[in-house]
């Protein structure tokens, strides 16, 4: 078993996306919508040492595309990891490596992870409590990648629903 790496926040992150999205950017025939995502795209928040991409592609026929592309420039591709219709790549780059998610408009898994990704830049005490659990886990896991995602089930349930709500209080207050 691989043991779980999960090191400090580095504010240089946020440029790093910016650069590795206008990359791969430019390897796509077609245009895409480029986000950070996960753990790295919040300020303070340790993470894994791979920065986290979603690519939203205009169509089925641009992701089948840009897979091919992806592909030949030394990504790897894992399918659908989930069953989310999001097909996830990665490659090892120094100093941190890049997971990236091509998915279309729509696409329910990314909407839900721009909510608790949001929700979490808008509550750093959340994300500080998150980062507490993430270490804990990480320590008690031992290379075992179900313990650590699947102790994290409760938390990302509760900041859902959390922003769920915000989210509902939020658009019923503008609209009136």
């Amino acid at each position: 078993m691989r043991a779980i790496t999960l090191v400090e926040y580095d504010p240089q992150w946020p440029l790093l996306f910016e650069h590795r999205s206008k990359a791969i950017g430019l390897l796509f025939a077609h245009p895409a919508e480029f986000h950070h995502i996960g753990s790295t795209a919040v300020s303070g928040l340790c993470a894994k040492p791979k920065l986290d991409i979603d690519a939203i592609l205009s169509s089925n026929d641009a992701r089948l595309d840009a897979t091919q592309r992806l592909k030949k420039d030394g990504f790897r591709f894992h399918g659908d990891l989930h069953d989310a219709d999001r097909w996830a790549f990665t490659r090892d780059e120094t100093p941190y490596g890049t997971r990236l998610y091509l998915c279309l408009p729509g696409n329910e898994a990314h909407r839900k992870r721009l909510l608790f990704r949001d929700y979490l830049r808008a509550h750093p005490e959340f994300a500080a409590g998150y980062a507490i659990l993430k270490r804990r886990l990480a320590n008690e896991a031992n290379g075992d990648w179900d313990h650590y995602t699947g102790g994290k089930s409760d938390f990302v349930a509760d900041i859902m629903r959390r922003a769920k709500e915000e989210l509902t209080l939020t658009s019923h207050i503008t609209t009136r």
